[in-house]
């Protein structure tokens, strides 16, 4: 029997889930040095937009196949990754389960967490076999939970999903940043990334979906809160990283002047959101003001993304001019 915590591993939630998992994750190991938002961006998390046309909470991580997606962030980082996920319904869950408990203790043993499916994403920082639990954080507060090995993967979605890391190489600056700009530009013109269900969407078409649901005022009321509540972190990790990137690549100057703008437009979603006996909710008089902000900020994107563009095509692009010796690239 045996039993591993990594005590310098915590998450603290501050933007997307995932991003706040991957970032305990590789700091702790020391796969990743810098701030938060600077591996929101070249991970491409931090572009991610997505959004339920009634503005369900799942919004915010309903954006594809999450291993395709998060095998995107891991490479873009230049770390080696392992992923594992599906549905707890299907007759070969309890193998998957048995299967992903051990290697999961392997990489802790390693001294590398796991990002965890809880839901949202968590991380995985210590096992018990004595006990035959895992020790799980989800970053909202001070305190840790437990998942048995026999319950690993159940909770109240369908679906379960882990991750592991290991290795790291070295991927020049200026690639990463070029790579993050083409998955933002990916992620931009992408407007259902999880088709066939047309019920999100996903970039450019999830300002429609925003805008049309608070027009309309059919949608909910926290889901629309928490929306409003992940943009607003991501669009200013953005303007962060740009700074940051700018050194490398001056062009970017004009979109990060869009991003300026649309942080400053931004702020004012603080004021528009009360707190009822409950819970957050949008003020409904200030629907218009809200609506108005969101079409500005949508035509500040559309013309970053152009200026995003214009620096990717005057750059040879590997990732997706090659086709691989096995079948035709797609998207990603």
């Amino acid at each position: 029997m045996s039993n591993v915590i990594l005590h310098d591993l915590v998450m603290k939630r501050e933007s997307k889930t995932f991003t706040d998992s991957l970032y305990a994750i590789l700091t702790a190991a020391g796969l990743f040095t810098g701030p938060k938002y600077m591996l929101s961006a070249l991970s491409g998390m931090a572009f991610i937009f997505t959004v339920h046309e009634r503005l369900r909470p799942h919004s915010v991580t309903a954006y594809g196949q999450w291993g395709t997606v998060h095998k995107r962030a891991a490479d873009s980082l230049g770390i080696f990754t392992v992923t594992d996920a599906g549905r707890t319904r299907h007759p070969t869950f309890q193998s998957y389960q048995q299967d992903a408990v051990q290697w999961i203790k392997s990489s802790l043993d390693q001294g590398i967490g796991a990002i965890y499916w809880i839901p949202e994403f968590g991380v995985i920082y210590g096992y018990d076999d004595e006990d035959r639990v895992f020790y799980v954080q989800d970053g909202n507060s001070g305190e840790n939970g437990i998942v048995l090995y026999d319950n690993f993967g159940l909770n109240f979605t369908p679906f379960w999903y882990a991750q592991i890391f290991g290795g790291k190489v070295k991927i020049p600056a200026e690639d990463m940043v070029l790579e993050a700009i083409r998955m933002a530009l990916d992620d931009w013109e992408n407007p259902y990334s999880v088709l066939p269900d047309r019920s999100i969407a996903s970039g450019r078409m999830a300002y429609t979906y925003l805008i049309q649901a608070l027009e309309q005022g059919d949608y909910d009321a926290y889901g629309a809160v928490y929306i409003l509540d992940s943009y607003r972190v991501s669009r200013r990790e953005i303007m962060q990283f740009l700074r940051e990137a700018g050194l490398l690549f001056p062009e970017l100057k004009e979109a990060l002047t869009m991003y300026e703008q649309l942080a400053d437009l931004s702020t004012g979603l603080k004021s528009w959101i009360s707190c009822d006996t409950e819970n957050r909710v949008i003020n409904r008089s200030d629907i218009p003001s809200l609506v108005e902000m969101l079409t500005e900020a949508k035509g500040l994107e559309e013309h970053a993304m152009r200026t995003f563009r214009s620096i990717s095509g005057r750059y040879p692009d590997l990732n997706r001019s090659t086709v691989p010796r096995w079948g035709l690239s797609s998207a990603r």
